[in-house]
């Protein structure tokens, strides 16, 4: 692992509680930020970092420039408790599970809890090590409009039926061991960062 500055890296004190919210933010919009201040409010998080990836693994065509994507982030995303952060490319890693394993020996003493949409619990099965990152973390799995069936349906979802927890106790996912898990749900707003670029929001 690449030994990286400190003031590369975000600060959290001892004992805080963390929720990541990965992905590529190729636009960030407001669904991200409402999924954030929901996250916050309904998981009692100390902080919420977004890790603005350099690229999804998953995804044939790259995104935007990494620095435009964070100034957007930026932009979007003001609130005391939120770190934008592009941790990964600074420890150059490309997978979650590589991710999080660097992370937790970064940060030893914090408590972190992964937040994904229900998207990418749907099709969580084809990332990599996904059964490690179910093994190292709690996951917050928040409601998407369209797919509820499909996540909670999903082979992830199947796989570790015992570690849900009901979404009213959402609260004490960052105090469990993982494997644990919740589904939550909040209004719906039905938009994607793949139709802001559909209708042209990046200049490239």
């Amino acid at each position: 692992m690449p030994v990286l500055p400190r003031h590369a890296l975000p600060f959290a004190p001892k004992g805080a509680t963390i929720g990541l919210f990965g992905g590529s933010f190729d636009p960030a919009h407001e669904g991200h930020v409402q999924l954030t201040h929901h996250s916050l409010r309904h998981l009692q998080l100390d902080q919420l970092w977004w890790l603005v990836s350099p690229g999804n693994p998953l995804k044939a065509h790259g995104p935007a420039p990494l620095p435009v994507r964070l100034a957007r982030a930026s932009q979007l995303m003001q609130h005391p408790k939120v770190q934008i952060t592009p941790i990964e490319a600074a420890l150059g890693t490309r997978y979650t599970a590589d991710t999080l394993r660097a992370i937790l020996r970064l940060y030893p003493g914090r408590r972190f809890v992964w937040i994904m949409g229900a998207d990418n619990l749907a099709s969580f099965h084809h990332w990599e090590n996904w059964r490690e990152i179910m093994q190292r973390v709690p996951i917050a799995v928040v409601a998407r409009p369209g797919v509820q069936l499909r996540a909670l349906s999903s082979v992830a979802a199947r796989s570790f039926p015992r570690a849900r927890l009901p979404a009213r106790d959402g609260a004490r996912l960052g105090k469990l061991s993982a494997p644990a898990w919740c589904f939550l749900t909040i209004p719906l707003q039905d938009i994607s960062s793949s139709r802001l670029r559909a209708q042209g929001v990046w200049v490239r």
